[in-house]
């Protein structure tokens, strides 16, 4: 029994079977105009990271410590990471924190929470930029073993999984996280990991292959 990843991102006792990929908009970015970056994925941190250097001064919030970790990494100063992993809850967190700053949101062309939209209500002073776009990559000849696992990662890598292959019964869905799992059709059953980061995935799918 195999457990496929559908991200690139590599962990031990998986297969990578990444079905998106990235690709980043060339934008003229000026940071002068705000104090405070939201970031709501690692992608939006790499598309930004080497076009400008100024935006490592600006106080920078993140949704979750992979895309934490991505700022620090690549030199900018985090100054909040939220306690939840979903764009709502993320932006309610953010509203007493963001009053009488100038926030710039920078996103992907397609977002699925309303953080803008909650934040705006608020009356945040809020813009955004969409710096990347996520496309499906083509589909591979991989042959699946029946009772398969699969982790899906994000509602992208879903929508690319089933453009590409067909779902056999005997296999098992794993999905990080509610919106995700939203996203699968009504036939497919499926596991929620408690916590919503791709180790947990992998825990949950491994307990998966020892109940059988």
């Amino acid at each position: 029994m195999n457990i496929y990843l559908l991200s690139d991102n590599f962990h031990k006792g998986v297969i990578n079977l990444p079905q998106i990929e990235v690709k980043y908009r060339d934008v003229d970015l000026d940071f002068t105009s705000y104090d405070t970056l939201i970031f709501s994925s690692k992608n939006g941190v790499k598309s930004i990271a080497e076009k400008n250097t100024d935006w490592k001064n600006l106080s920078s919030f993140a949704i979750g410590n992979p895309t934490a970790n991505e700022i620090i990494k690549l030199g900018g100063r985090v100054e909040y990471v939220a306690k939840s992993s979903y764009g709502n809850d993320f932006a309610k967190e953010l509203i007493p924190l963001l009053k009488h700053k100038k926030v710039l949101f920078i996103r992907a062309k397609k977002v699925l929470s309303n953080l803008e939209k909650i934040l705006k209500e608020a009356n945040i002073n809020l813009s955004s930029q969409i710096v990347y776009e996520t496309v499906c990559r083509k589909k591979t000849n991989e042959k699946f073993k029946s009772n398969s696992i699969f982790i899906f990662t994000s509602p992208s890598t879903i929508k690319c999984f089933f453009k590409n292959y067909e779902w056999l019964d005997s296999y098992k869905a794993v999905c990080i996280g509610d919106v995700t799992a939203k996203e699968l059709p009504i036939n497919v059953s499926f596991y929620i990991s408690k916590i919503q980061t791709i180790d947990a995935c992998i825990e949950l799918a491994k307990t998966l292959i020892k109940q059988n």
